[in-house]
């Protein structure tokens, strides 16, 4: 799809929960994303597309910039900034020194470094939280998987296991173990009704509200560095 001057592409997903079509912009992807219910006509849902190019064009338009994982770059890690610093004095493997990523090695491989870092780091809190928010609810210690899904933060299968977010490990600790809390509940009621609230107030010590509300105005940011 042009949209001024620029081709973006469409993402179609055909859906049997949908009852209209949605069009949506994937900012950091740079696609737009087109969600059509299963037996809607797929000329309708592109017309339907190309009517919102205006619309669309102005998303992308606002959308903050990737943010690359590059040497000199600022990420957070468990809500504090950290600028991340390349020499080739420094250990191939990242160590935090001070409020600075360490990390040597080649430098045109320093993003997959330090991504795979951060995905590691994020298995191993992710995996205390874990078993301690299932400890306190008394449920066995399901399987967990670490991701990058742009859509959830967290999500519990049916098969009793649990996959998270790596980029969590860049929020704030009450908010990533917020997000655990909220998984191991569903351990449970694979609901939001009041039962499921009820244990995931019983476990989660912290204000969940609050949490939800800092993934709302800072989640998508995560989702910016190093797309």
């Amino acid at each position: 799809m042009a949209l001024n001057g620029r081709f973006y592409p469409v993402r179609i997903n055909r859906s049997n929960r949908a009852r209209s079509v949605i069009v949506s912009a994937d900012t950091v992807r740079e696609e737009v994303r087109l969600t059509v219910p299963r037996h809607s006509s797929m000329a309708f849902a592109i017309r339907f597309a190309q009517s919102k190019t205006d619309w669309l064009a102005e998303r992308f338009a606002e959308a903050p910039p990737v943010v690359p994982i590059v040497s000199g770059a600022e990420i957070a890690l468990f809500g504090e900034s950290r600028k991340i610093c390349w020499s080739r004095d420094f250990a191939r493997k990242p160590e935090v020194v001070g409020n600075e990523i360490r990390v040597g090695g080649p430098e045109d491989r320093l993003a997959d470094r330090i991504v795979t870092w951060l995905r590691e780091l994020a298995r191993e809190v992710c995996a205390e939280d874990l078993a301690e928010y299932c400890a306190r609810a008394s449920l066995p210690v399901p399987r967990l998987s670490i991701g990058d899904a742009r859509r959830r933060w967290g999500s519990c299968s049916g098969r009793k296991s649990i996959r998270l977010s790596w980029r969590l490990v860049m929020a704030p600790e009450m908010v990533r173990r917020s997000v655990v809390a909220h998984e191991v509940a569903h351990l449970q009621h694979m609901n939001h009704g009041p039962d499921f609230y009820r244990l995931l107030d019983r476990i989660f010590e912290g204000d969940r509200k609050n949490a939800d509300s800092w993934l709302k105005r800072h989640g998508g940011n995560l989702h910016l560095i190093g797309a």
